[in-house]
């Protein structure tokens, strides 16, 4: 799939994501959703991948929130981080979370995708998709931002959890 580049593509393609996501997690056994990633730094489980991704749901939701209704002009990434030090704060993400179960990371992550599909929703395809309608999405557009924090992340943790499955059957 191309990345969406309208409305409909990226409500279509955000679901279809997420739903092939929790399918590919739901064939895992319990032992396997718990298990220890062999191939990663940070993000060592589903779990952690999964609170990545609503962890980044929040960083949109509350940039939306932020600019769109309270109208307080807000960057995407909270201070102190930039786009040159947000792997330090998805480190940070991380580092909060290892103690919430897996069961509270599916439900946090299934509820953050609900409410991101909703806030996508109530946009026309116009305030989504064309680059600076709206001052705080500086020189790109809020679709851009919408498909980096939906299917583009999507497709990022699918590949984790089938890299993941992969080496369990290699063991």
């Amino acid at each position: 799939m191309s990345r969406p580049q309208n409305k409909a593509a990226l409500l279509q393609q955000s679901e279809f994501k997420f739903k092939k996501l929790t399918t590919l997690i739901d064939q895992l056994t319990p032992e396997q959703q718990q298990a220890t990633f062999l191939f990663e730094d940070r993000d060592r489980n589903v779990r952690d991948v999964l609170i990545h991704l609503y962890e980044w749901h929040q960083l949109l939701i509350k940039w939306i929130n932020a600019n769109f209704y309270d109208h307080r002009p807000t960057p995407f990434l909270p201070k102190p981080y930039t786009w040159k030090t947000y792997g330090t704060m998805n480190v940070t993400f991380w580092q909060q979370h290892q103690t919430t179960p897996l069961t509270e990371a599916k439900d946090l992550v299934t509820k953050s995708h609900a409410a991101v599909m909703v806030e996508i929703d109530q946009f026309s395809n116009e305030a989504l998709f064309t680059k600076q309608f709206f001052d705080w999405t500086g020189t790109t557009s809020l679709g851009s931002y919408c498909v980096s924090s939906t299917a583009s992340h999507y497709d990022w943790a699918i590949k984790k959890i089938r890299k993941h499955q992969r080496t369990l059957k290699n063991m």
